[in-house]
């Protein structure tokens, strides 16, 4: 992230020095897994005890190193500050000061399935196909290139059902590095299955930050500047994106507010725990919290209601925008907030339950109502290339797409997008048949194996849609504008005099000379009519490198009840109005709203992964590590406003990350807004029963 960022060697087995728990220390091989689980307990290893360093603050205290051959854990400093005098005028100048500290907790990614790795070498030549249950099978392939020095052109990697992602599949990880080099050593297949257990160890974390935010407002309530902080938990080493997650959420930190002058610094700190790394948001949510909880407390002390605090600070009033610039320097593509606030506060009827509120604390009920707001803006489509190499990203964000007819007049499509649940194949089949004309059943959509898509950037930083299926349906254009000029050739006509609709081409106003779009391309098949110097086949291939992010944004609303004898928090209802744009699939787009929205309440009510001084996790299991079932949250209800992106010609956005960007803050202002009474203002992640009970009687 800086040319000065310190970087430790990590090595797929630890050499001299081991530097958290679950990092490799011998690999045994064996011919089934039962063998193998017999002969790693044979494994014995001496260790000589090294001071550990158990936490962010203990890593800033630099009392113990976690590396022995450095001087400090500091592994970088980042500072985003586009104007220090206006920062620091706009304080001066306040009337309303608020500071808060947040610890964003770590937490254990839990998908429904471990991960899993098979090396295959062929038989002769020198090839090796991995299959992984990666989210990057492309940016993996290259990565094991340059890692082992085998040529990246005998390298094949193939992602089968993935079982869950949410980021924590993205990683180059060492069992995949190790089963490529032994699997070519030896000459055979190797295989690692991770147990859950395993999984809480060697796969990396989520979140791991401390937070300061500073607002600054004048007397209204309208805000002046806003100062941000991060002490960031990278872990043992560095991952893949490691460094780079906690400045993910550097340009959101404003949220969707008018905010004249911004600065925000991070300092990333080694600790001896699990390395850190994207986890569903990957930095967008941490920086959601923190402003929406600021902004709470901002409207408690101007004595004003949490809507109308965030009315006051609107982007543009609250009114349609398209490319603003904001004070974190990006240009945010669209936006239009007013009306999704309005829609949320109408879909929870918010004035109904201010008054249940009322009623409570006025008999004074000990179940107490609390109802909170979240208005979120979402960076996404990963992309563009000349944006990420600002940030020193090690790849491009643009995306590929193949869409060729058959000659039945079937379609194939080749995408380097990789899903893991996203329903890439619904979603892009539907594309390609509104573009084309022709019935979804009729598409085909490969993906996931570099044999077969050889160029692509995969899926993750909800881009799926707004980069890589808009390259899907910029090569349906193309397929149609090669389709018209062989259709013009056929009919003899002017290519701009026909028309493209309900799958043929017809010249206009002349309806029986047509050809549907499949026989133009069995024409293009046979080759025997086509224009002079034309290539057969009709296929067409697109690289799209957006101009733009795309900005997604939303109001969330948590209600929850508070029982005051106990501390015990219930979610009784939680309405989500968001905006990705233009859908393509609503069912899709709903159900990633759903998942996205219980991983941000599990982190506000029951997740987190707690380790000792020692750095040893304390809840690695089930049985400790809490997560949420559909026996413990309401039936989420969902809306929609729709403001188009303008950073590519679907007007899509994002939205696999959105929930969870929401949600935490949702809840835990709900929370806080539930015990206001008592002067509570703050209760860390998670609001477990004790800390709430604690928080009631010692305030």
């Amino acid at each position: 992230m800086t040319p000065d960022m310190v970087n430790p060697p990590h090595f797929p087995v630890a050499t001299d020095e081991v530097h958290y728990v679950g990092e490799i220390v011998a690999v045994v091989l064996a011919d089934t897994r039962y063998h193998a689980a017999d002969a790693a307990e044979l494994v014995a290893v001496d260790y000589e005890p090294l001071a550990a360093v158990g936490s962010i603050d203990a890593a800033v205290a630099d009392s113990s190193i976690a590396h022995s051959n450095l001087t400090t854990n500091k592994a970088y400093h980042w500072p985003l500050v586009p104007d220090l005098a206006a920062l620091d005028a706009a304080f001066a100048n306040a009337t309303h000061h608020i500071t808060a500290n947040f610890v964003q907790q770590r937490l254990i990614p839990m998908a429904m399935e471990p991960r899993g790795v098979l090396a295959v070498p062929a038989p002769h030549g020198g090839d090796v196909t991995l299959y992984s249950s990666t989210q990057v099978p492309h940016i993996l392939k290259v990565m094991i290139a340059a890692v082992t020095g085998l040529p990246e052109h005998r390298i094949g990697v193939i992602a089968p059902s993935v079982g869950g992602g949410f980021g924590a599949k993205l990683n180059i990880n060492a069992d995949e590095i190790l089963a490529v080099t032994l699997a070519v050593r030896l000459g055979r297949p190797v295989r690692w299955t991770e147990t859950r257990s395993e999984a809480a160890f060697s796969t990396h974390q989520g979140r791991g930050q401390n937070q300061r935010i500073e607002l600054a407002a004048d007397a209204d309530g309208k805000l002046l500047g806003c100062r941000v902080h991060l002490d960031a938990d990278m872990g043992a080493y560095m991952m893949l994106i490691t460094p780079g997650v906690p400045l993910l959420g550097s340009f959101l930190y404003t949220g969707v507010y008018d905010v004249p002058a911004f600065g925000f610094t991070c300092d990333g700190w080694f600790t001896s725990l699990t390395p850190t790394d994207a986890y569903r948001g990957a930095g967008r949510p941490e920086a959601s919290y923190a402003i929406e909880r600021a902004m709470d407390l901002l409207a408690s002390e101007v004595g004003v209601g949490p809507d109308e605090i965030r009315r006051r600070n609107y982007l543009a009033g609250g009114e349609k925008f398209e490319n603003l610039t904001v004070a974190s320097t990006r240009v945010f593509d669209s936006g239009h907030y007013s009306p999704n606030l309005d829609a949320a506060l109408a879909m929870s009827d918010y004035d109904g339950l201010r008054a249940e509120q009322k009623r409570r604390r006025d008999v004074g009920e000990s179940k107490q109502l609390g109802i909170g707001l979240c208005a979120y803006v979402e960076i996404c489509g990963l992309a563009p290339s000349r944006a990420l190499g600002g940030l020193n990203y090690g790849a491009g964000g643009w995306e590929h797409a193949v869409v060729r007819f058959l000659p039945t007049g079937k379609v194939e499509v080749v995408s380097g997008s990789t899903p893991h649940g996203q329903g890439h194949e619904t979603s892009w089949s539907q594309i390609v048949a509104d573009k084309l004309g022709i019935d979804p059943a009729d598409v085909t959509v490969r993906h996931s194996d570099t044999a077969i898509s050889p160029l692509g950037l995969d899926t993750y930083g909800s881009r799926s849609l707004s980069v890589g299926g808009v390259a899907i349906a910029m090569a349906c254009d193309k397929v149609v504008d090669k389709a018209r000029l062989i259709a013009a050739h056929q009919l003899e006509a002017n290519p701009d005099d026909l028309e493209f609709v309900g799958g043929s081409l017809t010249v206009k106003g002349s309806p029986d000379k047509t050809v549907p779009i499949q026989g133009v391309a069995f024409g293009a098949f046979t080759a025997h009519n086509l224009p002079y110097g034309m290539e057969p086949n009709l296929q067409e291939q697109v690289t799209f490198d957006p101009p733009n992010f795309a900005f997604p944004f939303g109001t969330h609303v948590a209600v929850v009840e508070v029982d005051e004898e106990t501390g015990f928090v219930q979610l009784v209802d939680y309405i989500a109005v968001d905006d990705c744009g233009n859908q393509i699939n609503p069912l899709i787009v709903e159900g990633q709203v759903h998942g996205g929205i219980v991983q941000g309440v599990a982190q506000a009510l029951w997740e987190v992964a707690s380790y000792d001084a020692e750095g040893n996790c304390k809840n690695p299991s089930m049985l400790d590590y809490l997560i949420p079932s559909p026996a413990e949250l309401p039936s989420l209800k969902t809306g929609f406003t729709v403001t188009p992106s303008t950073s590519n010609p679907l007007g899509v956005k994002g939205v696999g990350e959105a929930g969870t960007i929401g949600s935490a803050a949702a809840v835990m202002n709900a929370i806080c807004d539930a015990l206001s009474p008592y002067g509570v203002k703050d209760i860390a992640m998670p609001a477990t029963p004790q800390r709430v009970w604690e928080a009631i009687h010692t305030s």
